[in-house]
């Protein structure tokens, strides 16, 4: 629904704003660990157009029930240039916001994408090897920045337009090279897809992952459908796998405390039968 035809609320709430919205499941989430922890407030959908974007924060702003929101595309890097004299440091690297809170008076960006990445990534010893990137969009930026921070020694970027991969390589100051998605898939200890590929109504990811390790992992960070093409093929390597609930959630963590100001419950089983149910 439009955010002008939105209700009212009368209890503290966030929401998630995009172009289109309708197909987020992250009301679920928030909507779950608020029943869990019995937090009086809701989390609901505002459909917000890119020439509605500027008027959607000054009106929220006044509203002392709104709480802040997360933010899907086509809008991560248009609320981080309305927002950019008070965006915190690790979403300046990324020149991308996914959350926007209150900050007293005003309002504040941050980017949790690192977060959710980093929530699967933490299950692997990454310090000194390499990794494999499909895609070069913002999601890709936001990967490299976890990659980075675990200390990887270099990153292959595997996209249809070389040069984003090279400019992307480039301004977070990483090793690596960037190929074509048909050139062959490098030896890796993680590969990582970023694109829409393998999501319901797009074509599938069609990568042959012989050449990694049988000790290497694979994540997807689409989430329709959970198991696309890419994990069954990893899973059919006995290879490690991440679906894209992992960074869903991982995400969402930290903006409810923002929100709401407690953490979630840990576990994040009941919330998975949900998502998949």
């Amino acid at each position: 629904m439009n955010w002008r035809d939105l209700p009212p609320m009368a209890l503290p709430y966030a929401e998630v704003i995009g172009d289109p919205v309708a197909h987020s499941r992250s009301p679920d989430i928030h909507r779950h660990w608020l029943a869990a922890l019995d937090i009086a407030g809701d989390y609901r959908t505002a459909h917000v157009t890119p020439d509605d974007l500027r008027a959607y924060l000054a009106h929220r702003r006044q509203d002392p029930y709104w709480r802040g929101c997360n933010v899907t595309v086509p809008h991560k890097e248009a609320v981080y240039a309305l927002l950019k004299d008070r965006v915190e440091a690790i979403a300046k690297p990324l020149g991308a916001v996914n959350t926007v809170f209150r900050n007293g008076e005003r309002l504040g960006g941050t980017n949790s994408d690192v977060a959710g990445v980093l929530s699967g990534l933490d299950r692997l010893s990454l310090k000194g090897r390499t990794a494999v990137v499909v895609g070069a969009g913002g999601a890709a930026r936001a990967v490299l920045a976890a990659l980075q921070a675990r200390a990887v020694s270099s990153v292959t970027i595997m996209n249809r337009t070389q040069d984003k991969g090279v400019k992307l390589l480039t301004d977070l100051g990483l090793t690596g090279s960037v190929r074509s998605l048909t050139s062959g898939v490098p030896a890796a200890a993680v590969l990582i897809n970023t694109s829409s590929l393998g999501m319901t109504g797009m074509p599938p990811l069609d990568l042959d992952l012989d050449p990694l390790p049988d000790d290497a992992a694979v994540m997807d960070i689409v989430y329709a459908p959970l198991e696309t093409p890419l994990l069954k093929a990893a899973r059919a390597r006995g290879l490690q796998t991440m679906d894209g609930l992992t960074m869903l959630i991982g995400q969402a963590r930290p903006a409810f405390e923002r929100f709401f100001g407690a953490p979630p419950p840990d576990g994040d089983d009941d919330l998975r039968r949900i998502l998949t149910s």
